[in-house]
C-alpha cells in the first residue's frame, strides 16, 4: 500500500513540474525586435503613432522633432531619401526588461541627382543611432526618445541644416584652349527697395526703366510686387561696357548696382546663338531636372551651354551641421555630420579660333539682312568661325539657317557630271535660255555673251550657266545628285553633336524640279555650315564633316536641350523641308580625282569666271563659286547671295538673305575675310 502511495505521489510531482514547464514557455515575454522594427519604420515615414513611448513623449511630439530636424535635408535629398533600417535589437545581459536598438539611416541623394545609382554613392549619408528600450509591466517595449535618435548627438536645442554648396562653373575653350567663356565682372542694376520708400519705388522703377529704354510699366509692376526689403534687377552689364553710364544710373532715386560675375564670352555679341546663354534657372528648367538644378543656381539657358550644361555646372557640394537653434545657449554653434566637397564641371572644348571668330563678327556687323560666313579647317573639320550678323536677330544663321544654295549648289551638280563621264573640258552648251516642261529658265541677267554656246563645262561653271546645268540634266538623275551632295558633306541624317543643319536634296524630285536642283533651287537647302563642308570636301579630296565640339558627346541634343536654337527656314519660320529626303542612303565617299577636277573648276571661277575679284588677294591662290537664289513671290523675287571659297588648308562660306549677287554683294565681304591678317596667315600656314 505504501508502495502503491508513493508511485501516486512520484506521478503527480512529475505532472507538476511538466505542467510548470509549459506554463513557463508560453507565457515568456516578447523580445524587443518588433517594436525596434515599428520604431525604424516610423522614423523613415514620418509616421510613429505605431510606436510605444516611455512617459514624457508622444507619437506626436515624435513626429514634430522629426519634421523639425529633417525638414532641410528631407527638402534637397528628396520625399523618399530616407531609408531606416534595425541594424540589432538586443536586450540587456543584466536586466532582460531593457534592450538597446542600434538603427542604420541611409539617405540617398535621389532630390540631388534624380537617382540612386552607383554614381551618387559618394553623396548618400550614413550613420547609426542608438534607441533604448524598456518592457513594462504589460510586456510592451517603449521607446525612451531622445532626439539623438534622430542624427548622432542631436540635443533638443539643435537642428539639422543642410548647406548646398555650389560648384565653379567650367570655362568653354577654343581652338588651342584659348579661353571663350569664363567668369567676368558684371554689375547687376536695379532698384533696391531699402533705399527708396515703399510709396515710391513704383515711380523709381519707371525712372530707370525709362534710363534704359525699358517698358516702364512691366518693371514697375515687379518691383511693386516684390518684397519691402528686395532689389529687383532690371538689367545686367559688364563693368567694362561703356554703352551704360552706371554712374548716371546710380544717382537715380532707388538704384543700386550690385557687383557680381557670370560667365560670359568676350564681348557681348561672339558667337552668341551658338554658346549661348547662362543665368539664374528659370522654374521650367528647375522642373526638369529633378532636382539637380535648383531655383537662384546659375544654369545654361540656351546654346551648348545648355546642352552641356550638366558637364559645365558640375556638381554641388553639401555640407550636414547640426546647428543650436535660435534663443538657445548654442545658438550659431555647429558641428559638422557629413560633407561632400563641390565637384567642378569640366570644360568644354569647341573649334571656334576667337580671332578668326571675331574677323568673321566684324566684318558682318554692318550688314543689315541675315547674314552668316563660316570657316572650315579642311585637313580637320575643324569650325574656326561660324558667325551670324545682327540682322540675323538671335538665330545662328551659320549653323542652322536653311536656304536654297543657288549656284554654288553647282559644285555638287558638277561632281554627278564628273561621275557621269564628263571632264572640266567636255563641250556642254549654254543657250540663252531653256524650257522644262513649259517653265523657262534663264541665266543671271549680266551673263557674258562670249560664253554662250557650244562651250567647255569649265567656262559653263566659271560663268554659272543654268541653261548649261540644266540641258545636262540627264546625265545627272536625282539619285546621282543626292550622292553626290552625301560625298561633299551635304548629309542631312548625321549628328554633329550640337545644334545643326547641313542640308538637304529632295530624291523624289523630276521635272521642272530636278531642273531646279541642277541650279540649286527648288527643294534643295543648304545652310552656310553645309556649304563651307562643300567648299572643305573639295579642298581635302575626301568628305569632310564639320568638328565644333572636341569630344564625343553623350549629352542630350534634343529640341529640349537645344533651347530656343530650333531649326528654321529663310523666313525665320519653323520648315519640315529638312526632312524633304529619303531614309539616309549609303555614304559615297568623295575620292582625291574628284576633288582635283572639282578645285580646277573652283579655280576657272576666279581666273575666267565672276569672282575676278579674288585673284589678288595675297597668299594660296584662291577658288571660288558665286551663288544667287532667288525667293519670294513672282512679283517680289529677291535673291539669297552666296559665295564659298578655298584658300589653302582654308574653306569658307559666306551668305546674306538677300542682296544683289553673290559675286557683288558675298563677294566683298569674303574677300574682306580673305585678307584679314589673322585669317591670311591661317590660310598661308596651312596652304
Amino acid at each position: 500500500m505504501a508502495a502503491r502511495r508513493r508511485t501516486i505521489a512520484t506521478t503527480a510531482v512529475i505532472a507538476l513540474v511538466t505542467t510548470l514547464g509549459v506554463t513557463a514557455c508560453t507565457d515568456s515575454p516578447p523580445g524587443p525586435q518588433d517594436a525596434a522594427t515599428a520604431l525604424a519604420a516610423g522614423l523613415q515615414s514620418g509616421a510613429l503613432d505605431g510606436v510605444a513611448f516611455a512617459a514624457g513623449t508622444t507619437a506626436a511630439q515624435a513626429e514634430q522633432q522629426r519634421t523639425d530636424a529633417f525638414d532641410d535635408v528631407l527638402a534637397t535629398f528628396g520625399d523618399d531619401a530616407l531609408r531606416v533600417t534595425v541594424v540589432r535589437a538586443q536586450q540587456d545581459e543584466d536586466d532582460d526588461a531593457l534592450a538597446e536598438a542600434v538603427l542604420g539611416f541611409t539617405w540617398s541623394p535621389g532630390g540631388e541627382a534624380g537617382s540612386t545609382t552607383a554614381a551618387d554613392t559618394s553623396r548618400r549619408w550614413t550613420y547609426t543611432t542608438t534607441a533604448r528600450l524598456t518592457r513594462d509591466d504589460e510586456d510592451v517595449w517603449r521607446t525612451s526618445w531622445t532626439p539623438a535618435i534622430l542624427a548622432p548627438g542631436l540635443t533638443d536645442t539643435e537642428d539639422l541644416v543642410l548647406t548646398r554648396q555650389t560648384p565653379e562653373r567650367a570655362n568653354v575653350l577654343g581652338a588651342a584652349d584659348e579661353v571663350l567663356v569664363e567668369a567676368r565682372d558684371v554689375l547687376r542694376i536695379g532698384i533696391d527697395k531699402t533705399l527708396v520708400p515703399a510709396a515710391e519705388a513704383g515711380e523709381a522703377a519707371r525712372g530707370l526703366a525709362a534710363a534704359l529704354d525699358m517698358d516702364p510699366d512691366e518693371y514697375a509692376k515687379r518691383v511693386e510686387s516684390a518684397g519691402p526689403k528686395a532689389f529687383v534687377e532690371a538689367i545686367v552689364v559688364r563693368r567694362e561696357d561703356g554703352s551704360y553710364d552706371v554712374e548716371a544710373l546710380r544717382a537715380l532715386p532707388g538704384v543700386n548696382a550690385v557687383k557680381d560675375s557670370l560667365p560670359l564670352a568676350p564681348t557681348r555679341t561672339f558667337a552668341r546663338p551658338i554658346l549661348g546663354t547662362v543665368g539664374p534657372a528659370t522654374a521650367e528648367v528647375v522642373e526638369k531636372s529633378e532636382g539637380a538644378i535648383r531655383a537662384g543656381d546659375l544654369t545654361g539657358l540656351s546654346g551648348l551651354q545648355r546642352q552641356f550644361d550638366a558637364q559645365l555646372r558640375g556638381t554641388p557640394g553639401l555640407r550636414i551641421e547640426a546647428r543650436g537653434i535660435e534663443g538657445s545657449a548654442t545658438e550659431g554653434q555647429a558641428r559638422a555630420l557629413f560633407t561632400v566637397e563641390p565637384k567642378p564641371g569640366e570644360p568644354l572644348r569647341i573649334t571656334l579660333d576667337p580671332l578668326v571668330q571675331q574677323s568673321a563678327e566684324n566684318i558682318l556687323a554692318s550688314v543689315g539682312p541675315a547674314s552668316a560666313i563660316v570657316a572650315i579647317r579642311p585637313s580637320s573639320g575643324d569650325v574656326l568661325a561660324a558667325a551670324s550678323g545682327p540682322g540675323s536677330e538671335g538665330l545662328s544663321t551659320a549653323t542652322l539657317g536653311q536656304y536654297a544654295p543657288g549656284s554654288t549648289f553647282k559644285v555638287v551638280s558638277a561632281l554627278a557630271l564628273l561621275r557621269s563621264g564628263l571632264t572640266p573640258d567636255s563641250t556642254v552648251t549654254c543657250p540663252d535660255g531653256i524650257t522644262v516642261e513649259g517653265r523657262r529658265f534663264d541665266n543671271f541677267p549680266d551673263y557674258p555673251a562670249a560664253s554662250l554656246g557650244d562651250v567647255p563645262l569649265r567656262t559653263a561653271f566659271a560663268n554659272s550657266c543654268n541653261t548649261a546645268f540644266i540641258g545636262l540634266r540627264d546625265a545627272a538623275p536625282q539619285d546621282a545628285l543626292v550622292d553626290a551632295a552625301g560625298s561633299l558633306g551635304l548629309l542631312p541624317a548625321q549628328s554633329l553633336g550640337f545644334s545643326s543643319f547641313v542640308g538637304a536634296v529632295p530624291s523624289d524630285s523630276g521635272g521642272t524640279d530636278h531642273a531646279a536642283t541642277m541650279i540649286g533651287q527648288g527643294r534643295v537647302l543648304a545652310s552656310p555650315l553645309g556649304m563651307a563642308a562643300v567648299a572643305a570636301s573639295v579642298a581635302a579630296g575626301r568628305t569632310v564633316t564639320p568638328r565644333l565640339v572636341e569630344q564625343d558627346s553623350s549629352s542630350d541634343t534634343s529640341a529640349d536641350a537645344q533651347g530656343d536654337e530650333a531649326t528654321s527656314s529663310a523666313d525665320g519660320s519653323a520648315s519640315d523641308d529638312a526632312d524633304a529626303t529619303d531614309e539616309p542612303r549609303a555614304h559615297v565617299e568623295l575620292t582625291s580625282d574628284e576633288g582635283a577636277a572639282l578645285r580646277s573648276l573652283m579655280r576657272s571661277v576666279v581666273t575666267d569666271g565672276g569672282a575676278g575679284f579674288l585673284r589678288d588677294v595675297p597668299g594660296a591662290e584662291v577658288m571660288a563659286k558665286t551663288g544667287t537664289a532667288q525667293f519670294g513671290e513672282t512679283e517680289d523675287l529677291r535673291n539669297h547671295v552666296w559665295m564659298i571659297a578655298i584658300q589653302g588648308d582654308l574653306a569658307v562660306a559666306v551668305f546674306v538673305d538677300e542682296g544683289e549677287y553673290g559675286s557683288t554683294t558675298a563677294g566683298p565681304l569674303l574677300t574682306r575675310f580673305l585678307e584679314t591678317p589673322v585669317v591670311a596667315a591661317l590660310a598661308e600656314s596651312r596652304s
